[in-house]
């Protein structure tokens, strides 16, 4: 039976959150203001804020899922690509995102930019823009609501559709209250949660099994060299294809609508450098601890997990470590990470629709007042076809990140680095570029066995890339207002 102490800790992590809701809701006087916090967020808050949406529930319990069940191989090398992604795109689209979407007409959204980047009077580039987020986040939401769903189950002996409906129901309060602001102070405290959770929960299962030696030599009875990322042999089934695909997870980062969103939200391009420091600290250290919970949770568990609840491991060790009120502490650490990815998924998606297709294209005079009201009724609708969508017990967190996590990779990261890097991109080349990344994406996920072995994102980069390219110089770039308003963007970027 659930303790009423753990109960207590979540029935008052939860009003914590809903109180921040009702906070900032009073702070949202515009669009600008519910969709991007009137670019006002400091480096600390942007820097966890977009660590915390961007890890996701996988974080706690996809990765560590994978490393109980594989060992290192796998969620090692996925690691690894995702902390050079997440370095690159600090480095080289960040400051530079924040600075072009300003003078680009003050863009608040994704779509926005890229039709005020190229130009496009025809707006068919957001159009298509729009159709992606909302398909893909839905799906990426959908895996938010999954890890919601398990860990309510698990932990509060709920059926799982009740967990289902409770964990969206606290995520729809929030994040319809607050917008922009309220999600990054919320993710800030989501972020900072999970950090300890992860961190401190390591240390107890490796200090339980005797320190990292006796630990290391506690899994290692499973054979294959558990804990080696460069285990070969016949027993092993993770070879270079394998590794390629781990790390092409990296792809994706430069072309994640959460996560650009809060380099352009920022208060200023300079804070971009703390910032990204703050970042990549956080990140190191998480993902160190997450490998460490899934892979020694071999040992440390005596019960056998398999399929769908390796997923679990991590909850299942804060159980049995920390029971009563701090464990239930900790155990927020897991809704935290699902939550803070699912809030900002949902308002990117209702600030996409809102902005690029209603006011765009079906009520160009539309008022603030009525766009907020369409945003927070798109967030409910995406609610809920996400809702559908996790309604299976069985679906896989790291399943469902895998596969929206490839479609953004595939049709938005090569057009977003074109778009601050190379002058003579066109509309064309980028219309192109996209629509081929998404179908060379979706053709090669349906296809398994030889070269299709190769996760879908490193083919769909590529034909994207390749194809913006190719069309922007066929089309030649001779719009003269797009072309002086780069060289201003290159000029004034310091």
């Amino acid at each position: 039976m659930t303790n009423i102490s753990t109960i207590l800790a979540f029935a008052l992590y939860f009003l914590c959150m809903i109180v921040i809701g009702m906070i900032y809701s009073k702070k949202n006087k515009n669009s600008s203001d519910f969709f991007l916090g009137g670019r006002k967020t400091g480096p600390w808050m942007t820097a966890l804020s977009a660590e915390a949406s961007d890890m996701s529930g996988w974080l706690l319990m996809g990765l560590p899922g994978v490393a109980y069940l594989t060992g290192m191989k796998e969620a090692f090398w996925t690691a690894i690509g995702l902390i050079i992604g997440t370095y690159i795109n600090w480095l080289f689209v960040a400051k530079r995102l924040r600075h072009y979407t300003v003078i680009s007409g003050n863009s608040i959204t994704i779509p926005e930019f890229f039709t005020n980047r190229f130009k496009d009077k025809s707006k068919l580039l957001s159009l298509i823009s729009v159709i992606f987020i909302l398909f893909f986040f839905t799906i990426y939401t959908a895996s938010g609501f999954v890890a919601c769903a398990k860990l309510f189950s698990s932990v509060l002996g709920m059926e799982y559709l009740t967990s289902l409906i409770l964990g969206i129901l606290i995520i729809l309060v929030y994040t319809l209250l607050g917008g922009y602001r309220a999600v990054c102070a919320t993710d800030f405290i989501q972020g900072t949660l999970m950090f300890i959770a992860l961190s401190v929960t390591a240390y107890f299962v490796v200090s339980a099994l005797g320190g990292f030696s006796q630990a290391a030599d506690a899994v290692n009875v499973y054979g294959d060299q558990f804990l080696n990322p460069f285990a070969s042999g016949q027993n092993s089934h993770f070879g270079t294809i394998q590794i390629i695909s781990a790390l092409g997870w990296g792809l994706g980062y430069m072309g994640m609508p959460h996560i650009l969103v809060r380099f352009m939200g920022i208060r200023s391009e300079h804070e971009i450098k703390y910032s990204r420091r703050i970042a990549m600290i956080w990140l190191l250290i998480a993902f160190t601890a997450s490998l460490m919970v899934g892979a020694f949770g071999k040992a440390f568990l005596t019960e056998t997990l398999t399929g769908a609840a390796t997923e679990k491991i991590f909850i299942m060790e804060i159980m049995k470590i920390f029971p009563g009120f701090l464990g239930g502490i900790f155990l927020c650490g897991i809704f935290a990470a699902a939550m803070s990815t699912s809030d900002s998924q949902l308002l990117v998606g209702s600030s996409a629709f809102s902005q690029d297709i209603y006011k765009a294209f079906l009520k160009k005079d539309a008022t603030q007042k009525g766009q907020l009201f369409v945003s927070r009724l798109t967030v409910i609708i995406l609610a809920l076809i996400a809702f559908f969508m996790a309604l299976d017990p069985e679906s896989s967190v790291f399943g469902l990140v895998s596969y929206a996590w490839a479609g953004f990779g595939s049709t938005f990261a090569p057009v977003i680095l074109l778009s601050l890097f190379w002058r003579k991109t066109t509309r064309n080349g980028a219309l192109s570029g996209m629509l081929t990344g998404g179908i060379v994406y979706i053709i090669w996920h349906s296809i398994s066995g030889g070269i299709f072995d190769i996760y879908e994102i490193i083919p769909g980069f590529i034909s994207c890339m390749l194809v913006a390219v190719i069309i922007s110089l066929i089309d030649k770039n001779k719009d003269p207002e797009m072309i002086a308003e780069f060289d201003s963007y290159k000029n004034t970027l310091k």
